[in-house]
């Protein structure tokens, strides 16, 4: 079946009340969902239903309300270890990737010595580099970068992953190039020097049916506000004889097995690190993000999404004028980064808005990754099971208008 018609847009659409709006008196147009994705009724519903009907905390009380909302969260853990292949106790409950990455780095960091190195690649986003940067001036270890070849992928000749790398830290997908990084391969690598493999999973769990125990990756972070959840609420994977011997990076209620004035004991993982009231509501409604995103199902969402990405590559290198970043076809994933010659991205998103279409200009959080292109900024449009070919056709005809009026 062809996947763009594999899905019943029209009555998605219908889930997500933000998308039915105008935005200057024209239909909203939303292609930034790599920057959040937008959220169903569903999910909406679960966080009201939550102060509505059991608000209390959890992993506390012994009343009725308390034990719903322990429930509730616990079913949350449960959902998100399934979609990812994991077990429940390898999944911690944090506010994003950027926290779950930055956790990783000092709890990992507290073995990491001058004659170290880690590494991770120029495509990073500043979320994967800035914790191992500062990692790396702390302790006086090297950050290496392996570099990307002309299509926009990685020069996985050219890594720099030695005996001494402890970290080889790396997005499953860029959130400039749309670039599908080779996980495994690069885990093996990582693997055979004794290093830990980490991934940035922020723009590929969200779209891709993700089994862990396939890549044999050691630690996945990722955020649910990418993957229709709300904002606030993200997951740490990691491999359960790992979580069990590094130490949590914050300290308080709800993560002790027991406290003496002078010691604490952990509790088992992942209370271990999950320290304090959580975001009971957010995980509660990621689980319920999870449930929509396989109602509908990942693998088919990941074909639409294909499919709609290679529509819109075809259809944006028919313009004049207009350089395209990352590799043009095969791995390329739910994103294009694209510049029209002779116009300033933010004029372009400006320009786009009044149409009622909304993109990212900037640098992307990814300034190391601009400097190699040898640009500033990009424009980028992002897709989601909810756009449709017709918003592409709707873009190219503005964009067409947007390079007529700079002539």
């Amino acid at each position: 079946m062809n996947p763009l018609k594999e899905l019943h847009i029209e009555m998605i659409k219908q889930d997500f009340p933000i998308l039915n709006q105008k935005i200057n008196g024209k239909p909203l147009i939303y292609l930034d969902s790599s920057a959040t994705s937008q959220k169903p009724k569903q999910v909406i519903d679960a966080i009201a239903e939550y102060y509505m009907s059991y608000n209390a905390n959890v992993h506390r009380a012994i009343h009725t309300l308390g034990e719903k909302a322990t429930l509730k969260y616990e079913e949350a853990h449960e959902k998100v270890a399934k979609l990812i292949n994991a077990k429940k106790e390898e999944i911690i409950f944090t506010r994003n990737t950027t926290e779950s990455l930055n956790i990783l780095a000092y709890s990992l960091g507290k073995n990491i010595t001058s004659k170290d190195n880690i590494v991770v690649t120029e495509m990073e986003h500043h979320s994967n580099i800035i914790p191992w940067q500062q990692l790396c001036k702390r302790t006086g270890a090297q950050l290496r970068f392996i570099p990307i070849d002309r299509e926009g992928k990685l020069d996985i000749k050219k890594s720099p992953i030695d005996k001494d790398t402890k970290v080889v830290s790396v997005a499953h997908v860029s959130n400039v190039l749309g670039t599908m990084n080779p996980i495994k391969e690069i885990s093996n690598i990582a693997h055979k020097f004794g290093a830990y493999c980490i991934v940035d999973g922020a723009q590929s769990v969200p779209h891709l049916k993700i089994d862990i125990k396939d890549l044999n990756i050691d630690f996945m972070a990722f955020s649910g506000h990418k993957m229709l959840g709300p904002t606030g609420i993200g997951g740490l994977y990691g491999k359960k004889e790992y979580l069990k011997k590094i130490n949590p990076v914050f300290f308080g209620g709800g993560m002790i097995s027991d406290v003496t004035e002078q010691d604490a004991k952990w509790a088992d993982i992942p209370n271990k690190f999950e320290a304090g009231t959580p975001n009971i509501e957010g995980a509660i409604a990621l689980g319920e993000a999870v449930d929509y995103l396989e109602s509908i199902g990942v693998e088919k969402i990941s074909r639409y999404n294909k499919d709609l990405t290679q529509y819109a590559m075809k259809r944006l290198l028919e313009l004049n004028n207009i350089t395209v970043y990352g590799p043009e076809n095969g791995d390329r994933i739910g994103l294009i980064s694209f510049n029209l010659v002779g116009i300033h991205p933010h004029d372009v998103a400006q320009l786009l808005d009044k149409e009622g279409i909304a993109i990212r200009a900037g640098h992307m959080c990814a300034k190391p990754l601009m400097r190699t292109l040898g640009i500033s900024a990009v424009c980028r449009v992002s897709f989601y099971f909810y756009n449709t070919k017709e918003d592409i056709d709707s873009l190219i005809g503005s964009l067409k208008k947007i390079q007529e009026v700079f002539k």
